[in-house]
Order: C-alpha cells, then sequence, then structure tokens
C-alpha cells in the first residue's frame, strides 16, 4: 500500500481539508498505514499537481483558510487501477523479533519488561478494535462497503489477537529459561555443563 492511494480512498470516502484528514488517519487508516501530518500535506500537494485531487473552491476566500480536497476521476482510476494490482507481500520486519534473537546471544535481561509492555500495547489496541467492531458494525449493516471495512478490521483484531497470544507463551517460555536450572537442588548436573 501506498500513502498516496491511502490519500485517495479516504478521499473519495468523504472531501476533506488536511487537517480533518490527518485526523481520519489518526482514527482509521493510520491503524494499518500510518503517516506524519507533514507526509499527508506533502501528498496532497503531489497529489493536486497530478490532477487526481482538487481543492474544492471556497465561498469566501481567506489568507490562511483551510483547503478541503475532492478526488478527481483521473484519481478514481487511478485508485481502481491499483486495487486490481498484483502486488507480493512485503517481509515482516520487527525490532521485538530480532531483540529476541539477539538475547539468544547476549542474555534475556531487561527483555521481559519490554515484552511485558508490548503485550500490554497489543491488548490495549485490541479492546480498542473490539469496542470500534461494536459500535460502528452492528447486526444488520451488511452493505458491500460496511462489509469490506468489517473484514479490514477483523483483520486488525486478529492481528491483535495473534500478538497477545504469542507474547503471552513467550513470556511464558521466558520465565522458563530464566528459572532454576533444571536438576538444580535434586542431584542433576549443573547447568551450563555438558558430557
Amino acid at each position: 500500500m501506498s500513502l498516496p492511494h491511502a490519500i485517495l480512498t479516504a478521499l473519495l470516502e468523504k472531501p476533506s481539508s488536511g487537517l480533518e484528514l490527518t485526523r481520519r488517519f489518526d482514527r482509521s487508516i493510520g491503524y494499518f498505514w500510518s503517516a506524519t501530518h507533514q507526509q499527508i500535506y506533502r501528498e496532497l500537494g503531489k497529489l493536486e499537481q497530478a490532477g487526481l485531487i482538487r481543492a474544492l473552491p471556497s465561498e469566501v476566500p481567506a489568507r490562511g483558510q483551510k483547503k478541503e480536497y475532492e478526488v478527481l476521476p483521473a484519481g478514481r482510476a487511478e485508485l481502481a487501477e491499483w486495487t486490481r494490482r498484483a502486488e507480493d507481500p512485503k517481509p515482516y520486519r520487527s525490532a521485538l523479533l530480532l531483540r529476541l534473537r539477539a538475547a539468544a546471544v547476549v542474555g534475556t535481561d531487561g527483555l521481559e519488561a519490554e515484552m511485558r509492555r508490548h503485550l500490554a500495547s497489543h491488548q490495549r489496541q485490541l479492546g480498542e478494535y473490539l469496542d470500534m467492531e461494536e459500535r460502528q458494525f452492528p447486526p444488520g449493516r451488511d452493505s458491500e462497503p460496511d462489509r469490506l471495512r468489517h473484514l479490514v478490521l477483523r483483520g486488525g483484531i486478529e492481528l491483535e489477537r495473534f500478538w497477545v497470544g504469542w507474547l503471552t507463551e513467550a513470556l511464558d517460555g521466558l520465565e522458563e529459561l530464566e528459572g532454576p536450572p533444571r536438576g538444580a537442588g535434586r542431584g542433576g548436573p549443573a547447568a551450563g555443563t555438558h558430557s
């Protein structure tokens, strides 16, 4: 996905000013495609120069007044073409998974606290998504656009469920690693001894 297509999608849903668009990103599209306010404003300028969007005429032009943008037919055509285009999944990058791999070499000191912080964050996000689902998709709301938007939200819910489950399992495994060495105190071999 690319920022220009995210912006075209949001503007087709509702013409907006740059400020309104950044707020909408913070509440919806930003959950799966984030962008800073500066990036959004910069991209609006590029889309306008490319003839894909236009600023709506203002009834009372005034200096510093916010522009409201709408998508032009060329922008709609570009977005439709983009949705049909083949695109391979991008390789997943995670600093947390890399830290776990590094911990196998340098030790796990401090790792548990960071993993618990990630777990709490994913639990909060899951709760937020479930609340959104309840508010935005009550029974009977099943138009095609609603079903597609709900599928996007369901994808977010399932990803958060994965992370909550995986982090819980990983923390349990980490506690086992940090527990007393197997056999210690029972006449077994000392930790780190190899036969």
